[in-house]
C-alpha cells in the first residue's frame, strides 16, 4: 500500500488515465504562501497533549497580535469585464501552471492570491485614517466562589443582652408607674372594667293645688331590662310571658331585643310593680318543669332555664285627679321629662338630679355580694303648689263642657281670678283629656294661654277706664248716638238697628253700643290711647312663663290710622288670650291696680318648706275714681234693661260686660267665625273674684249675655259660696241709660 503522507505526487483527476493527453510535466515547486508557515507536515503524529498546547499558544498569539487595518478596495471601472481586464505576469504564470497540470493530470496546489494593487483615483484622494489600534480583549478570569463568613459571638451576645435590658427597663418603668406614681387611677380603671353603673332616678316634684290636693305625683315603677347573652336561648318563652302584660310592644320586638348582641337592653319602661310581680311569678312557675326535666342529665344536655331579666327603678308620673287642670299641668314623656304645660315649663325645678350607683359584677353581669360599691344619692326635685282650687277647677270644667256641647261650640274657656292677689283660682278648658289614658298631641294645648282671638265688646271696659282716667268722660257724659258712623269711608254699625239715640255713657256700656264707644274714644289722642292699652297688659306676655303662650297682637307703634283706633276701642283689630283679658278686667275690679296673673303660688323643697314664687309687682293703670265709675257702668249690664240679665246673682251686686266678636277664619284672611264672651266680678261694691267666660264658634243665636252669662253666673256663685263671701246687701243702683233733651 502506497504511503500518501510525505512528498507524494498530487492525485490525478477523475477519468484521466495515465498516458492519455499531454505527458505529465515535472511539477514545479509551489511558492509558499503566507498561510503555509504552520502547515509543515510532521514526521510523526502529534499527541493529544502537544495538540492542546499548540492550540493554546496559537490562541494566545492571535489574541496578542494587533488586527490589520483593512483598506477599501478601489471601485471597478463601470462597463469592464473579466475578459477585458489586463492580466498581470503573475496571473499569466498561474494560468500556465494550470494548463500544464491539466496535461499531466496533476491537481494544482491552490495558492493564496496576492492582493491586487489598489488603483488610485485620479480625482480626490481619500484622507488617511489615523485610527487607534484596538485594545486587546481582556481575558475573563473566573471568580472564586464566596465563602460564608462566620459571625462574631461576642458581638451577638452584647446585642442580645442590650435588647433584653431595654425590654426589662420598659417593664420596670411600667411597674413603677402602676404602683408608685398613680396607683389609684389604675385601680379605678380596673374596677370600672368589672363594674356596672345604675341610674338612681330622682323623685320628680309633686304638683298640687292651693290646698295640697295632688294633681301630678311620682309613683314607684320599674324598667325591665335584659342581658341578651342569657335571654337569647329562651327569648321566645320569655316574650310569650311579657307581651300580654306590657303595653306599647309586641312579641316580635321583645324576641329581637332579647336575641341581640351586648349585655344590656331595655324591654319596657315605667312598669307597675304589681305587673312585674306577676311576671316574676309566671317565670318561676315555668322554670319548675324545666328543672325537673334537667335532673340527672349532664350539663350540656340540660334545657336552659328562663333567666336574664332584671329591673331598674323607673318612677312613673301619675295624675290622681285625672283630667282636672290637665291642660295646665301637662304631661311627661317616657324619659320622665316634661312634654307640655307646667311639667315642661318647670321641668328643671321639678325633675331634680339623678343619682348613680356603681356595683362590681361577675362575668355574667350579676352583682357580687359584699363587693365594693359606690352610691351617689339622687336629689329630688322641688314640689310646686299652684294657685288653683281643685273643687272650683272641677266645677268650671264641667260647666264649660256643658256650654260647649249645648251651643255646639268648638271650644270654651273659663278663668277665675282672685282680685287682690291676681291668683288664678281656675283655668278650665274644654275639650280636655285624661293624662292617665291615651291622648294625642293636639290634646296637650292650653287654649286659655295659647289661643288668641279678638275679644269684642268686653274690651270696652278698658276703653272706658282709659277715657275716665283721662277725664274725658264721667257718669254724667251724654251722647247722641246714631245707628252707624263713617270712619275713613268705612261704615260701622251697632249690633242692633236704631235711629239716633240719646245715651248716657252708662247706657253706651249697658247697650254695648259700638258707635257710642267710638264717639267717646275719638276725643282721646291715639298715642295716649295706645299707652293705656300697654299698661293694661295687651301685646305683652302675662308673666306666667307658660310654654307656648301667645302675647296676642297689637298694632305696633302709636301712629295708628283712625280706623284702627276705632276698631280697637270696641274690641276688634287686636287679639288677646283669655288670661290677658281677665287680668285687664281685674285691674278695674281692683280699683285701677293691675296685678300680674299668678298660677304658681309656692315651691316646696325636700324638707317641706314653702318658698314663695316671686312675680312682677303690681302697678296702677287708672285712678280709683275712674275704676269706680266704670264699675258702676258695668253694674247696669246685669240689670234688667242691660244686655246680660242672665248673669245676675241673687243677693249679690254683679258688674259685667258682654262680648260678641267676629273672628278671622284661619287660612282665609276673612271674617267668618264668632266668639262670644262675658266678663264680670262680684260683689261689685267689694270685688272678690273675676270670672271670664269665652265660647269659640258657637252655633245658633249668638250673644255674650245669652251664652256666656249663665256660665258666669254658675261658676261665680260656686266660688262665692265655697269661699263664704257674704252678700254686701247693696241694691242694684238705678243708673239712667238714656237722657231726654230739654225743650227750647
Amino acid at each position: 500500500m502506497t504511503d500518501r503522507r510525505g512528498n507524494e505526487p498530487p492525485p490525478r483527476k477523475r477519468g484521466a488515465a495515465p498516458g492519455r493527453g499531454n505527458p505529465p510535466s515535472k511539477a514545479q515547486p509551489r511558492r509558499p504562501s503566507a498561510t503555509d508557515s504552520g502547515r509543515t507536515t510532521p514526521q510523526r503524529p502529534e499527541s493529544t497533549r502537544e495538540r492542546l498546547l499548540r492550540k493554546a499558544r496559537e490562541e494566545q498569539e492571535r489574541a496578542a497580535a494587533p488586527r490589520p487595518v483593512k483598506k477599501a478596495a478601489a471601485k471597478r471601472p463601470s462597463g469592464s469585464t473579466p475578459s477585458a481586464r489586463k492580466q498581470t505576469p503573475a496571473a499569466k504564470k498561474t494560468a500556465a501552471k494550470k494548463t500544464a497540470a491539466k496535461k499531466t493530470g496533476e491537481r494544482p496546489v491552490k495558492k493564496v492570491a496576492a492582493k491586487r494593487p489598489v488603483k488610485k483615483s485620479a480625482g480626490r484622494k481619500r484622507p488617511p485614517q489615523n485610527r487607534p489600534a484596538p485594545r486587546p480583549k481582556k481575558r475573563k478570569v473566573k471568580k472564586a466562589p464566596r465563602m460564608l463568613r462566620l459571625g462574631r459571638p461576642a458581638l451577638r451576645l452584647r446585642m442580645t443582652f442590650g435588647v433584653m435590658a431595654f425590654v426589662l427597663s420598659l417593664f420596670a418603668g411600667r411597674l413603677v408607674l402602676l404602683q408608685g406614681v398613680d396607683p389609684d387611677s389604675y385601680a379605678q380603671a380596673a374596677t370600672k372594667e368589672n363594674a356596672r353603673s345604675y341610674i338612681l332616678h330622682a323623685n320628680r316634684g309633686t304638683i298640687e293645688d292651693r290646698n295640697g290636693v295632688e294633681l301630678a305625683v311620682t309613683e314607684d315603677a320599674v324598667a325591665i331590662t335584659a342581658d341578651p347573652q342569657q335571654t337569647k336561648p329562651v327569648a321566645q318563652q320569655l316574650a310569650a310571658i311579657l307581651a300580654p302584660k306590657l303595653t306599647g310592644t309586641t312579641t316580635a320586638k321583645l324576641v329581637a331585643a332579647m336575641s341581640g348582641t351586648g349585655r344590656f337592653t331595655y324591654l319596657a319602661r315605667q312598669v307597675s310593680p304589681t305587673i312585674w310581680t306577676t311576671i316574676q311569678a309566671e317565670i318561676k312557675a315555668a322554670n319548675v318543669p324545666i328543672a325537673e326535666q334537667n335532673k340527672g342529665k349532664p350539663t350540656e344536655q340540660q334545657a336552659p332555664m328562663l333567666a336574664g331579666l332584671y329591673t331598674e327603678e323607673d318612677p312613673i308620673r301619675s295624675h290622681p285627679n285625672g283630667s282636672i287642670a290637665a291642660t295646665l299641668v301637662g304631661v311627661t314623656g317616657a324619659d320622665g321629662k316634661g312634654q307640655s304645660g307646667l311639667e315642661y315649663g318647670l321641668n328643671d325645678k321639678l325633675s331634680g338630679k339623678d343619682g348613680q350607683a356603681m356595683y362590681e359584677v361577675d362575668a355574667k353581669g350579676n352583682k357580687i355580694p359584699n363587693a365594693n360599691h359606690t352610691v351617689q344619692e339622687p336629689k329630688p326635685g322641688l314640689g310646686v303648689q299652684l294657685t288653683l282650687d281643685t273643687d272650683l277647677q272641677f266645677f268650671a270644667q264641667k260647666r264649660i263642657q256643658q256650654a260647649v256641647e249645648q251651643y255646639k261650640a268648638s271650644a270654651g274657656t273659663v278663668i277665675v281670678m282672685d282680685v287682690k292677689s291676681g291668683e288664678l283660682m281656675a283655668m278650665a278648658n274644654y275639650p280636655s283629656f285624661d293624662p292617665n289614658k291615651k291622648y294625642t298631641s293636639a290634646d296637650l294645648n292650653n287654649p286659655a294661654l295659647e289661643r288668641s282671638y279678638e275679644p269684642g265688646s268686653v274690651q270696652k271696659v278698658v276703653t272706658m277706664a282709659a277715657l275716665a282716667d283721662a277725664g274725658i268722660i264721667d257718669l254724667n257724659t251724654k251722647l247722641q248716638v246714631p245707628g252707624s258712623i263713617d270712619v275713613q269711608r268705612r261704615i260701622i254699625k251697632d249690633h242692633w238697628s236704631h235711629d239716633t239715640m240719646n245715651l248716657t255713657i252708662s247706657g253706651v256700656i249697658a247697650k254695648s253700643s259700638n258707635v257710642g264707644t267710638i264717639m267717646a274714644a275719638q276725643k282721646m289722642p291715639i298715642p295716649q290711647f295706645v299707652k293705656y292699652l300697654h299698661d293694661f297688659g295687651f301685646g305683652e306676655p302675662t308673666g306666667l312663663n307658660f310654654p307656648g303662650e301667645t302675647k296676642g297682637r297689637l298694632t305696633p307703634g302709636d301712629e295708628w290710622p283712625e280706623i284702627t283706633r276705632s276698631n280697637v276701642a270696641f274690641g276688634q283689630g287686636l287679639s288677646v288670650n283669655a288670661v290677658q283679658e281677665a287680668a285687664a278686667v281685674n285691674a278695674v275690679a281692683n280699683g285701677g291696680i293691675y296685678v300680674p296673673p299668678k298660677v304658681v303660688r309656692n315651691y316646696i323643697d325636700a324638707n317641706g318648706s314653702l318658698v314663695p314664687n316671686q312675680t312682677a309687682p303690681a302697678r296702677r293703670v287708672v285712678s280709683e275714681k275712674a275704676a269706680k265709675e266704670v264699675t258702676t257702668m258695668m253694674e247696669a249690664v246685669t240689670a234688667k234693661k242691660g244686655t246680660a240679665p242672665q248673669a245676675a246673682i241673687d243677693g249679690y251686686l254683679v258688674a259685667g260686660k258682654t262680648g260678641t266678636a267676629q273672628q278671622v277664619v284661619p287660612g282665609t284672611g276673612k271674617y267668618g267665625a264668632w266668639a262670644t264672651s262675658f266678663a264680670g266680678f262680684a260683689p261689685a261694691d267689694n270685688p272678690r273674684f273675676v270670672t271670664y267666660v269665652v265660647l269659640h264658634d258657637p252655633q245658633g243665636a249668638r250673644g255674650g249675655g245669652l251664652q256666656g252669662g249663665p256660665v258666669f253666673r254658675d261658676v261665680m256663685s260656686y266660688a262665692l259660696q265655697k269661699y263664704v263671701v257674704p252678700p254686701t246687701g247693696a241694691q242694684q243702683p238705678n243708673i239712667p241709660l238714656t237722657w231726654t233733651s230739654s225743650k227750647r
